[in-house]
């Protein structure tokens, strides 16, 4: 019996040193609650992680519709950092927060999402390394493994990978108020 996808959920890796296990285990966890995965990144058709894993990549990060999808969700890993001041993955962020999607960041790349502008006056978390940077953007740093805030979903690093999928698709599962 085929089952009927729910949406689409978009997932942001860095074309290389993407964390394996923090784009492996949420992907995972998603597609299992029916949730169709697409995968951007920045000038690849083929993302490497940290320990060897490798993501196909659906799309550009320039070519993507944020209509297109439920939700968001920036994988960590140190190559993160190559979107912490790149505009076109800044947007993408704010875009989807002000249309109200799920917004997910795991690791150092909670960072992007403080450096959008959306993580002020928000409760987050991310790998410790970003501790300062979130502070300085307005959010409010809770050093917890994983931590929602509304609609957006932050984690600290691979060890809260599969917690934070699960955290990503229960709030999927909420229809809009």
């Amino acid at each position: 019996m085929e089952t009927q996808s729910l949406g689409k959920v978009l997932m942001v890796v860095a074309p290389q040193n993407f964390r394996d296990e923090e784009y492996q285990k949420p992907r995972q966890v998603l597609e299992a609650a029916g949730w169709q995965i697409e995968v951007a990144s920045k000038g690849v058709n083929e993302a490497t992680g940290m320990l060897g894993a490798k993501a196909k990549i659906d799309k550009d990060i320039s070519q993507v519709n944020v209509d297109d999808y439920q939700g968001v969700v920036f994988v960590g890993g140190t190559g993160a950092a190559v979107y912490f001041e790149d505009q076109t993955a800044l947007a993408l962020a704010k875009t989807a927060f002000e249309k109200g999607k799920v917004v997910g960041a795991i690791c150092i790349a909670p960072s992007i999402l403080a450096n959008a502008g959306i993580l002020q006056g928000k409760r987050a978390t991310a790998f410790s390394s970003e501790q300062g940077n979130l502070s300085a953007k307005g959010a409010y740093y809770t050093g917890e493994s994983v931590t929602v805030d509304g609609k957006i979903v932050t984690a600290n690093g691979p060890g809260a990978a599969e917690e934070f999928g699960r955290r990503i698709a229960d709030k999927l599962k909420n229809k809009p108020e």
